[in-house]
């Protein structure tokens, strides 16, 4: 294995390990707000740690402009759709958690 395969490698699995903890927010966090927190973080880091591992890899320039903006797309549509969310959620009501709160 040479070295950019050991790093395309590397970067993939920690951006899988990113998507896993992203889902783990998703399941274990108390409310929407740190829910969405968690999604958005991890989510993003993961997909971006995945795009360097595929750039690594890519055949040509063409494919590597479009995995970042592909990423960057992501990127700006896990904001807008958080932020939605996010406003959705206080105009209905939802409160933030706090740590006396139970679920």
């Amino acid at each position: 294995m040479s070295l950019v395969e050991g790093a395309s490698l590397a970067l993939l699995i920690a951006g899988a390990a990113f998507f896993f903890a992203g889902t783990v927010g998703l399941l274990r966090f108390p409310d929407v707000y740190t829910r969405l927190h968690a999604l958005a973080k991890a989510d993003n880091l993961g997909l971006g740690l995945v795009v360097l591992g595929l750039l690594l890899r890519a055949p040509g320039w063409a494919t590597g402009i479009k995995l970042v903006l592909i990423w960057l797309l992501a990127l700006l549509a896990s904001a807008t759709v958080g932020f939605l969310i996010a406003r959705r959620a206080r105009r209905h009501g939802i409160a933030p958690w706090r740590a006396g709160d139970r679920e």
